[in-house]
C-alpha cells in the first residue's frame, strides 16, 4: 500500500516527536538525583611514573543510571595554565566502543604517553595547553565504565549513548561547577561523527544550560554510503588496488555492500570475491588508517578497526598501544586513578562485552551538523588525508553539500593552511560557522601521527579564528 507523502511525513515528525519527549523526560529524571561525591575524592595525586606537572588531575565515576548502577568513567586534566579562564573540553573517541583515555588521552592528545620502563613521557602538543579537557569512555562498558545490570550490554543504541552521556556532562558540572560558565566544545573522532553531534543536538533539544559554542569532528562518519564508498577512489588513486578491481567496487559491488554483508553475516558471491581481491591487492602490511605508515600497527587504530570491518578476520599488531594497555592494568594505576574493574577482568581500548547496534552506522547525522550550525553552534570537520577509512573526499563534498543546502556562501575559500612555516593542510569555510580542514600528513587518529599541527587546528577553533594563511 503506498501511504501519500505528507502522510509520512506527518507519521515521522509525530513518531520522533514522542521519543524527543521521552528522552527529555528521561534525562530530567535521571538528573534530579544529586552527586554527592566531591571533586577532592576525584583528585589523582600523582600518576606511577610521571613526570612533575604544575597543573591539577581528576579522575573517577559519573553514575548516569541510580537503578541500574550504570557509572561512566572520565580522565579531566586542566589547563597548564589559567584553567579557569580557557574553554573546557569534552573528547570521544569512536569504535562505537572504544576507550578515550586509552586512545585519546594517553595515545593521541593527552598531557602524557606511555614509554618505557612504566615511565609516562610528556607530551609537548596536549591540547591541555589550550584547554581543560575532560575524556569520557563512553557508552558505558567501554574501559573502566560499567553497568551493573549485564543485560545493558546486549543492544547499546546511539539514543542511549547521547542520553547517557548528557546525564554525565550535566551531573560532571554539579559536581566541577566552576567550569559551568567556561566556552564548552564537543570534539571526538571516527564513530564520534555519531556521538558528538547527537550529544550537541540533544544539548540544545534539551535546552540544557552548557555554554556550547561548536564542535570539531575528526575523520567522521557522517553518511554511510558517502563515506565508506569513498574508499574505492581513495584506494585506486593511491595506487593501492587495480584498476579492475576498482571497476568492479564502482560497478559491481561497492564498499557499502559488502560492510553490509559482513555485518549480517552473509557476505557472498561477487562482493565476497572482490573483497578478497582487495586483501590480496592491498595486502596486510599496509595500514589502511594511514596508507603511508610503514611501521607496525597500533592498538590505536582498533577503534577504526571496528569501524572498518572489511576483512572477516584480521588481528592487528600492538606497538605504541600495547604500552596504554600495560599500564592502565597497573593496579597502583587503576588506584591512582580510582578506577575498578566491574564485570571485566582486564581494561581493553575496545570494549569485549559490549553488543553495539551496527544498524545506527547507517543513521545520517550530516543533518544534525546543518541544526546546530542553525542554532548558531560553530561546526569543524577535519581529515587526516592519509586515512583510507573515512577517506577526505568524503567528509570534504558532504560538508560542501551541507554548505549549499543550508544556504552559506563561502568565506574563505579553499586555500592552503601554515604550521611551522609548512603546509599543514588545506582548508575552506562556510559563513564564518562551519569549516572544513585537512590535516596535512596525519591518519584516521590525527593527533597520534601530526600532533603539532593537530594542536595548531584545535587553537585556532577554540579562539574562532582562521587556520594560519600565510608562512
Amino acid at each position: 500500500m503506498n501511504i501519500p507523502k505528507m502522510i509520512c511525513q506527518q507519521l515521522f515528525l509525530t513518531s520522533e516527536s514522542f521519543t524527543m519527549i521521552a528522552i527529555i523526560i528521561i534525562v530530567l529524571a535521571q538528573t534530579l538525583v544529586g552527586v554527592s561525591s566531591l571533586p577532592e575524592a576525584d583528585k589523582i595525586s600523582n600518576l606511577p611514573g610521571q613526570p612533575q606537572v604544575k597543573f591539577q588531575q581528576y579522575s573517577g565515576y559519573i553514575t548516569v543510571d541510580d537503578q541500574h548502577q550504570r557509572a561512566l568513567f572520565y580522565y579531566f586534566v586542566e589547563a597548564e595554565e589559567d584553567p579557569a579562564s580557557k574553554p573546557l573540553v569534552l573528547w570521544l573517541n569512536g569504535g562505537p566502543g572504544c576507550s578515550s583515555i586509552g586512545v585519546g588521552a594517553f595515545a593521541e592528545h593527552g598531557p602524557f604517553r606511555p614509554g618505557d620502563n612504566n615511565v609516562l613521557e610528556k607530551n609537548d602538543y596536549s591540547w591541555n595547553k589550550e584547554a581543560n579537557v575532560l575524556y569520557l569512555e563512553s557508552p558505558a562498558g567501554v574501559g573502566f565504565s560499567y553497568s551493573s545490570n549485564k543485560s545493558f550490554y546486549a543492544l547499546v543504541t546511539d539514543e542511549i549513548t547521547a542520553r547517557d552521556n548528557l546525564v554525565f556532562l550535566q551531573r560532571w558540572f554539579t559536581k566541577f561547577p566552576e567550569y559551568s560558565n567556561n566556552n564548552f566544545f564537543l570534539t571526538g573522532e571516527s564513530y564520534a561523527g555519531h556521538y558528538v553531534p547527537q550529544l550537541a543536538q540533544l544539548i540544545v533539544q534539551t535546552k540544557t544550560k552548557i555554554n556550547l559554542k561548536g564542535i570539531a569532528i575528526g575523520n567522521p562518519l557522517l553518511e554511510f554510503n558517502t563515506d565508506f564508498n569513498a574508499r574505492s577512489e581513495y584506494f585506486w588513486s593511491h595506487g593501492l588496488i587495480s584498476d579492475s578491481t576498482y571497476e568492479v567496487l564502482t560497478k559491481v559491488c561497492n564498499f557499502s555492500s559488502i560492510r553490509r554483508q559482513i555485518q549480517n553475516g552473509n557476505l557472498k558471491g561477487v562482493c565476497a570475491t572482490v573483497n578478497k581481491q582487495l586483501d590480496t591487492e592491498v595486502s596486510n602490511y599496509v595500514d589502511e588508517y594511514d596508507v603511508t605508515l610503514d611501521v607496525c600497527l597500533s592498538s590505536v587504530n582498533q577503534q577504526a578497526y571496528v569501524l572498518n570491518q572489511l576483512q572477516e578476520t584480521q588481528k592487528l599488531d600492538v606497538c605504541v598501544g600495547e604500552k596504554t594497555t600495560t599500564y592502565l592494568n597497573r593496579k597502583e594505576v587503576q588506584e591512582a586513578l580510582h578506577a575498578n574493574l566491574v564485570g571485566v577482568t582486564k581494561w581493553t581500548t575496545c570494549s569485549e562485552v559490549l553488543h553495539y547496534n551496527y544498524q545506527n552506522l547507517e543513521i545520517p547525522t550530516i543533518p544534525i551538523l546543518g541544526s546546530l550550525v542553525k542554532s548558531g553552534i560553530r561546526v569543524l570537520v577535519y581529515s587526516g588525508d592519509q586515512d583510507s577509512v573515512i577517506p577526505l573526499t568524503s567528509s570534504r563534498s558532504l560538508v560542501n553539500g551541507l554548505a549549499k543546502e543550508i544556504g552559506l556562501s563561502t568565506t574563505v575559500p579553499y586555500r592552503v593552511w601554515f604550521g611551522e612555516k609548512q603546509v599543514a593542510g588545506w582548508t575552506q569555510v562556510y559563513g564564518d560557522i562551519l569549516s572544513y580542514a585537512t590535516i596535512r600528513g596525519a591518519s584516521h587518529e590525527a593527533p597520534f601521527s601530526q600532533p603539532q599541527r593537530s594542536l595548531v587546528l584545535l587553537r585556532a577553533f577554540l579562539e574562532g579564528k582562521s587556520l594560519p594563511g600565510v608562512i
